[in-house]
């Protein structure tokens, strides 16, 4: 089975290559602003009614770049070509996602139209498609017009696919992350026909808070909580940044210490940049925790159990219905990864993942018979049936419910049904679970169009008279 899979290592960087990637960085940030500009004042030329192009796509980009990258950038031999191209290529692909966004053809939120990228603020970040990159030894990268780089981490699994023909690398991108520069070699590699150890076991998975996850079997998964063990840290330092930055720009901020609208904070001392990476550190520590957290329970449930039941959560609306407490610790979970994780984990293992909508109530269903609760207050963290009896934890009790959805809908595909009452094959199927509004008791509506009468507003007696 072919797959596309990506292979991530840290750098080991001297100091010369350090300011080699930043250079390459700041060049496909500056392609990027210049292709954004030369849109913006196309669009401008063309509202006062010149006939101009306004160069959306890439190839017109590059050919813009191009004409102007000898006036504007004398510096763009010193760096590859592919940080320039990376730039524009990433400003294609945000005016597609904005165009596909605003005429209904991307799902999910809004995407605005790009904006300038500054320093600083900006992921630095550029991509390789062509040159002379990959793995050249145990510990090291190779990089045009970098060289060879160290890496903290070993090579050799990917180096023994490449020798094998099992894996063809197909782009590289560098990228810093947390203080700490980055290449991920996007790959094509050919998995062998793995199955899970246990093909015809079922398991139920209910994410959440308090334990990263509580499995159908009775075993729960801890929760790391890394964003919440720094905080007592992070405080301190924040705290410390802001102070510095206050001392650094007085004009900026008033007498009470608030920060004057219009006036942005710019000088920086070498000590708040040093805090600023501390805090940076800090936060790429806790993801980082996360990140394994996560890694190895999605695994572990992939390679054991065929077929594996979540429930489709509606992270965004849980956090902004909660308290800024509950915000944090949904964030600190990252309890939507989870699902995302499994549907190419158990793909590439032959397994099911069956997700249940989101309006399914498996935390107000009995496991043991079946009867549904009226309501089951958030703080309630027992479940008790007034029926049978049963006193089950919450969280294990949801696990099971959503175990014994899965002979309901078995051999459906990985995605049996979802929020929206869809199929795989985008079918509309009936979702028993979606609330609708109730219609008032009385005369059924019909389905008539309106008349005369109704569209003025007279009785039809009267209109019959007249």
């Amino acid at each position: 089975m072919e797959v596309v899979q990506a292979y991530r290592f840290a750098l080991d960087l001297t100091r010369t290559q350090e300011r080699k990637l930043a250079s390459h960085a700041g060049a496909a940030r500056f392609a990027y602003n210049f292709g954004l500009a030369l849109v913006k004042g196309s669009l401008d030329r063309l509202g006062a009614g010149a006939d101009v192009e306004v160069p959306w796509t890439l190839p017109a980009l590059r050919r813009g770049w191009n004409a102007a990258e000898h006036e504007l950038a004398p510096w763009w031999s010193e760096n590859s070509k592919e940080a320039g191209s990376s730039g524009l290529a990433d400003l294609a692909a945000g005016f597609k996602a904005f165009w596909d966004s605003k005429h209904g053809r991307r799902q999910g939120p809004r995407v605005g139209f790009p904006r300038f990228k500054r320093r600083g603020r900006a992921r630095e970040s550029f991509r390789y498609t062509t040159g002379r990159f990959g793995v050249s030894g145990r510990t090291r990268v190779q990089l045009p017009r970098v060289g060879h780089v160290r890496t903290h981490e070993p090579t050799g699994k990917l180096a023994r696919k490449l020798k094998a023909g099992e894996a063809r690398i197909l782009s590289a991108t560098v990228s810093r992350e947390g203080g700490r520069w980055c290449c991920s070699f996007c790959c094509e590699v050919g998995r062998a026909n793995e199955r899970a150890s246990r093909p015809g076991s079922v398991v139920g998975v209910d994410a959440g808070v308090g334990h990263l996850a509580v499995l159908s079997t009775g075993e729960p998964v801890e929760n790391p909580r890394p964003l919440a063990r720094a905080q007592r840290k992070l405080r301190r330092l924040q705290r410390k940044t802001d102070r510095q930055r206050r001392a650094n720009n007085p004009d900026c901020y008033d007498q009470q210490g608030r920060a004057i609208k219009g006036r942005r904070p710019i000088r920086r001392s070498n000590r708040q940049r040093r805090s600023d990476r501390r805090v940076t550190r800090l936060h790429a520590r806790a993801g980082s925790i996360r990140t394994d957290a996560l890694e190895q329970l999605t695994s572990k449930l992939a390679s054991e159990h065929g077929t594996v039941v979540v429930e489709r959560l509606n992270a965004r609306g849980l956090c902004r219905a909660g308290s800024r407490g509950l915000r944090r610790a949904i964030h600190d979970a990252s309890i939507a990864e989870i699902r995302r994780q499994l549907q190419y984990k158990t793909a590439w293992r032959a397994g099911t993942l069956i997700q249940a909508p989101t309006l399914f109530p498996s935390s107000k269903t009995c496991s043991a018979c079946g009867t549904a609760t009226a309501k089951l207050p958030l703080g309630a963290r027992t479940f008790v049936c007034e029926h049978c009896g049963l006193v089950l934890n919450r969280d294990l009790n949801a696990a099971r419910n959503l175990a014994a959805l899965a002979g309901t809908v078995a051999g459906s595909g990985p995605e049996t049904i979802n929020a929206r009452s869809r199929s795989p094959a985008g079918e509309r199927t009936e979702n028993p679970y979606k609330t609708r509004p109730r219609r008032a008791v009385g005369r059924p509506r019909s389905r008539q169009p309106p008349t005369r009468a109704r569209q003025t507003g007279t009785a039809p007696e009267q209109s019959e008279a007249a």
